[in-house]
């Protein structure tokens, strides 16, 4: 066991590195590519003095030590086959006693300590390697003038272990072009006649957190039907492609496939790959001691039980103790019930300490070593934390793994007592989940804020050992497996500010700078509309298609970013396209066409109950829908990278009904009528926030007329007979306006309803307006109007105006954000259902008061005097400290704030309803003395909030999924 990295000196130098990246990132920015958000020192010009990779002159070889680590060696090798994919010339890769003294510059790779010519070069003093030596998987960059006889020049790769070298190697393959998805994501490498290291030049990293890795889970049907067909299962093949894969991103660590299968046993070759590469192995939540839980049902005798079974399952853990021993791993301790079930409920805490400490006596006895030199873990995943919080616990030298809920929302983080255990604490984290209440397997939700938001808070906490997360098949979450990674290489190099910058950096690594600001924002788009609510809880009923337009509106904006999926990969030449598709356009497409799909089954059921003409059209329409989302899965299959991700795509997400997945794409349910007229037309009349419709409802209602609305409301003229309708559309009053006075529809038409506002009557309140058949047939709406007599006030109004009966407010658009001493306000962007997030610094700060003044102000008017409730949506973030529930207050004007508790409601079902919503919405009730102009004060009582946005209800608000589009704004 190295020495440990101290927590509190690593951040220091993170904040070091942070700003010499900002020094540098005007210069980096005009490169085409590099490490995401990091220092740019390869050139692309001959004639930058410095080491030559490729060029003009003859590039320069790579040189080890003949007794360098098999890892290094091969990590020497990409970099080799790199410079030859980008610079079209392959270097010679040599050994130190094969080194010629006269041949050109060098590449000179080794660890310290067993790499002979860096010693050397190190004790000469043309070696800088003070600040590298004892550092966890730090790796220097340097250029050294004449390291050797008859060599002018070379680049130093230095390790203070094998996978800091490691890293040190393919930092630079990603800095001269070659992304780390370059085959897993067929990302095309480009090409560079020169790449040059110029003289100076000096790099030193090292990771903040100690483990970084992946977990392979849920892998059934996409990910395990591929590698049968490809590799012909996990074996070493197939993981030799995901180890390096790691280590292009500088991740560590894995917990391997383990739906039916079993790392160790599947393949005897695994475990030496991993070892040999540099991968650090560890097993599942529920798999202790290095055993799948795949290979109990293969080797296991009797019941999955300590206290009926202890003997075996003694035996069988040892036996894994064996079989990985000398390998680099962490082991995972404690015990689950079969199959990643609670323990049977006789199962206590006693049993659960005698299990931890039993295991730990047999990892004694098999290493022969002290405990704390071999790294362990205890996952306090679901009912596991229960016993910890009931006071059971484990040597300090252990690892205590702290999960999410499974929805990305952190359950519990360290206290200032815990942060002091030596084996420190980790978070294991899900992209991807299979349990309730609905499994989310198929295409990336995962915002990169709300990742930033939840991590962020981790390493303010001190949880900082591991990080693991739950990437499912791997395939269709590059992009946040990725950020994960590299902000747990360096987190302050992403301060929130920066977030905006990430993607569009990725997408220049990935297709070049022309389109990388459009296709960040494609990739922003579909994983923030995602995460409003995930694919696989969708259905027709999600998006209020009454009120605030909100389905056409939420399809709108999907259709519109497939569209622009479409015209980019267009433009795109032919190499960047199959990357763009995977990486880019098929996630957009998919999930557009998906949630059409769902819009258009509501549709459809809507306009049967009303007696449409379209319903059947709507039907073919959603088929057809049902049917493209086929196709897109068949593209992505066979016709990307000539088949090469055949099966990747074939996760089942249309038909859920439970937590668990169906068989098969199930179509929704659709309806079709026979019009009510064979031959001729037949006037039907809807109204915007009514599913009744003329004839069968006698009495229409528009929704009232607001003079500071934004949009006025609208009348639906439709057919309900199979030839056109001619209709004619008038008011009684004079000063109401209509968007059309008629015309001849096949099947519906909208008419837009507004005022003249300077023409309606004092004390007016309401108009009618008549919509008319040629046949003599017509239907009455009324129209209501609000406020008619407040035209005046409004004219006077400040801030967000009153409309509609309600004030919506994005959490963003403050008028004033107030805060102490030693504290801020920060604006997560992006973390948000319809915009951003307002959050406070420090995150690990003590609870404040209200005399302390944490607080954001927004200048309001209201209409009318009297009740309101103020509705807030925050991030739904879990109460990961321990004791009361967080908590917020709220506020108009002067009067005394309204506590809110976020964390009241404990139970499972209102868990359920804000992991499913990705939010909670809270309300709290004030009592308006009078109309006019208002402050609507927030404070932030305890830190780790998320306000999204807020709502004032003065009794006009409507059901929906994301609430009113934000009020009219007046200075």
């Amino acid at each position: 066991m190295r020495q440990p990295w101290i927590a509190g000196q690593r951040k220091r130098a993170s904040l070091a590195a942070t700003l010499a990246v900002f020094a540098a990132g005007s210069l980096g920015a005009m490169q085409p590519a590099w490490a995401l958000g990091e220092r740019q020192f390869v050139r692309f010009d001959s004639g930058q003095a410095g080491v030559a990779l490729a060029g003009g002159r003859a590039p320069a070889r790579l040189l080890l030590d003949p007794k360098e680590f098999p890892g290094v060696r091969r990590a020497a090798a990409d970099l080799q086959a790199d410079i030859a994919r980008v610079g079209g010339t392959r270097p010679a890769l040599l050994q130190a006693a094969s080194a010629r003294e006269d041949a050109g510059d060098l590449v000179i790779v080794g660890t310290l300590g067993k790499s002979a010519l860096v010693d050397r070069l190190a004790r000469e003093g043309r070696l800088d390697t003070a600040s590298l030596r004892g550092k966890w998987e730090g790796y220097l960059i340097q250029t050294v003038r004449n390291p050797m006889p008859g060599v002018a020049r070379a680049l130093v790769i230095a390790g203070s272990d094998k996978r800091g070298t490691i890293f040190g190697l393919y930092t630079v393959s990603e800095q001269i072009g070659v992304s780390p998805w370059h085959w897993w994501a067929d990302v095309p490498v480009p090409r560079h006649p020169a790449l040059v290291i110029p003289d100076g030049t000096r790099v030193e990293d090292a990771p903040v957190v100690r483990y970084r890795g992946i977990f392979l889970n849920d892998e059934a049907p996409a990910l395990s039907g591929w590698a049968k067909e490809k590799f012909g299962g996990f074996n070493h093949r197939f993981y030799e492609k995901v180890f390096e894969l790691l280590l292009r991103m500088r991740a560590n660590y894995i917990w391997p496939a383990m739906w039916g299968n079993a790392f160790y046993d599947d393949d005897a070759g695994n475990g030496r790959l991993a070892d040999d590469m540099g991968i650090v192995i560890g097993t599942s939540h529920h798999e202790p001691m290095m055993r799948a839980h795949a290979e109990w049902a293969k080797y296991g005798k009797g019941p999955w039980d300590y206290k009926r079974n202890e003997t075996v399952l003694r035996d069988f853990w040892q036996k894994g103790l064996e079989r990985s021993a000398g390998f680099d791993k962490v082991i995972t301790l404690g015990m689950r019930g079969d199959g990643d079930e609670p323990m049977s409920e006789e199962s206590n805490v006693a049993l659960l300490q005698k299990i931890v400490g039993d295991q730990r006596a047999l990892i004694r006895q098999q290493t022969g070593k002290p405990l704390a030199d071999t790294p362990q873990l205890w996952a306090l995943y679901k009912e596991v934390q229960d016993y910890y919080e009931k006071g059971m616990r484990v040597p300090d030298d252990v690892t205590l793994l702290w999960c999410d809920d499974n929805w990305g929302n952190i359950r519990r983080l360290p206290t200032p007592e815990e942060r002091k255990r030596a084996g420190g604490a980790g978070i294991y984290y899900h992209f991807d989940y299979v349990g309730g209440p609905r499994s989310y397997k198929w295409i990336n939700v995962t915002p990169l804020p709300k990742v930033w938001e939840q991590m962020h808070q981790a390493w303010r906490y001190g949880a900082d050992r591991l990080w693991i997360v739950n990437v499912g098949d791997l395939k269709p979450m590059e992009v946040p497996t990725e950020f994960f990674l590299n902000y747990a290489w360096n987190p302050a190099a992403w301060p929130a500010q920066r977030l905006p910058d990430y993607l569009p950096l990725w997408a220049t690594r990935e297709f070049g700078a022309e389109h990388a600001a459009e296709i960040a924002a494609l990739v922003e788009g579909y994983a923030r509309f995602n995460g409003r609510r995930r694919p696989e809880q969708l259905a027709p009923e999600t998006f209020s298609a009454l009120h605030y337009r909100e389905s056409e509106r939420v399809v709108a904006d999907w259709n519109a970013l497939a569209e622009r999926a479409r015209k980019l990969a267009a433009q795109l030449p032919a190499e960047k396209r199959d990357a763009f598709f995977q990486l880019v356009q098929y996630p957009v497409e998919a999930s557009a066409n998906l949630n059409e799909l769902y819009a258009t089954v509501q549709q459809n059921r809507l306009h049967a109950d009303q007696g449409r003409a379209d319903t059947n059209a709507l039907a073919a329409r959603a088929r057809d829908l049902f049917a493209r989302d086929a196709e897109l899965a068949r593209q992505y299959q066979q016709d990307v990278a000539g088949g090469k991700w055949n099966h990747m795509m074939s996760q089942t997400h249309i038909g859920y009904t439970s937590w668990k997945d169906p068989a098969t794409n199930i179509m929704p349910a659709v309806r079709e009528i026979a019009p009510a007229s064979a031959a001729l037309p037949a006037l039907g009349v809807a109204v915007e926030g009514s599913a009744a419709a003329w004839p069968a409802a006698s009495a229409l209602r528009l929704p009232a007329l607001d003079p500071s609305a934004a949009t006025s409301p609208y009348i639906e003229v439709f057919n309900r007979g199979a030839s056109p309708l001619r209709y004619t559309v008038s008011a009684e009053q004079p000063w109401v306006k209509l968007s059309q006075a008629g015309g001849a529809v096949e099947q519906s038409a909208r008419i837009e309803v507004g005022a003249d506002w300077a023409r309606v009557p004092a004390g007016t309140t309401q108009a009618q307006v008549t919509v008319a058949a040629a046949d003599g047939q017509s239907a009455t709406v009324v129209l209501p109007l609000r406020h008619a007599d407040a035209r005046a006030a409004a004219g006077d109004a400040a801030g967000f105006v009153e409309s509609g009966g309600v004030v919506a407010i994005e959490a963003e658009h403050h008028a004033r954000a107030m805060a102490p001493a030693g504290r801020e306000w920060l604006r997560v962007p992006g973390h948000g259902l319809t915009l951003s997030g307002m959050t406070t610094l420090p995150a690990e700060a003590p609870a404040a008061t209200l005399q302390d003044g944490m607080r954001l102000e927004y200048d309001v008017t209201l209409f009318e005097p009297g009740k309101v409730k103020v509705q807030a949506t925050l991030a739904p973030t879990l109460k990961f400290r321990p004791g009361d529930g967080f908590r917020y207050a709220v506020s108009f004007d002067d009067e005394a704030p309204r506590i809110v508790n976020v964390h009241a409601d404990a139970s499972e079902r209102y868990w359920e309803k804000i992991v499913s919503d990705g939010a909670a919405r809270l309300l709290s009730e004030h009592e308006i003395a009078r109309p006019g102009r208002h402050t609507l004060k927030f404070w932030a009582l305890d830190s780790g909030l998320v306000l999204q946005r807020l709502v004032i209800d003065a009794g006009g608000l409507q059901p929906s999924y994301l609430g009113p589009p934000e009020s009219p704004r007046r200075p």
